[in-house]
């Protein structure tokens, strides 16, 4: 019936212990637990959108264990990524920090097919918690100067701006690199009370 069926394997990476495997089981299931395992290798997980009237997305979210950065596994674990999340704890500077390591392994070893950089969404994790270790100034400039597509708080534990970031990367995929969304470019603070899509649903 003309239904457009979209496949996009997403990597989700960043520090041990930062909530990967939460926020995977948040957006995949709507479901939390504080009783996560540490991810050994990397789990796997789907999750089907309906986009649009004739467009579903499919995701592949490969959440990929805090301790294989730098490994020569993470070379096959990106292989044929469409988009990243790189998360850290806004309460842990050192996983902030980290995530620039985490950014230049993805550069260094994947690309898009068309060869260029997998666009990558910062999501500074747990903001339900306080103090920050780093000021949002710090991180506006660090994701700036990183070429992600933009950053954005959430809170696995709260579902806080969970789907509505994970809408901007799919929004980016589907834009399929020929340009770039309004929201999605710069790497400036992405507000996600702008970001809306007709006809976005879950199913």
């Amino acid at each position: 019936m003309g239904n457009h069926d979209h496949l996009f394997k997403v990597l989700i990476v960043g520090d041990a212990t930062v909530g990967k495997t939460s926020l995977v089981q948040r957006y995949s299931n709507d479901s939390f637990t504080k009783h996560y395992k540490s991810t050994v290798g990397v789990d796997f997980a789907l999750k089907v959108l309906q986009w649009s009237d004739s467009e579903t997305v499919r995701l592949q979210l490969w959440d990929i264990a805090g301790q294989e950065r730098f490994t020569s596994m993470t070379r096959l674990y990106y292989r044929e990524a469409a988009a990243c999340v790189i998360m850290f704890d806004v309460t842990n500077r050192a996983s902030f920090l980290n995530s620039q390591k985490w950014k230049e392994d993805l550069d260094s070893k994947a690309t898009l097919q068309n060869g260029a950089p997998v666009p990558c969404i910062l999501l500074a994790n747990k903001c339900d918690l306080s103090p920050w270790a780093m000021t949002k100034d710090e991180v506006d400039l660090f994701s700036r100067e990183n070429s992600f597509i933009g950053w954005t708080e959430t809170s696995v534990k709260e579902n806080k701006n969970i789907n509505e970031s994970m809408r901007v990367l799919v929004a980016k995929m589907m834009d399929n690199g020929e340009g770039v969304a309004a929201l999605s470019g710069n790497g400036d603070y992405i507000n996600l009370r702008d970001v809306a899509t007709p006809g976005y649903g879950c199913c």
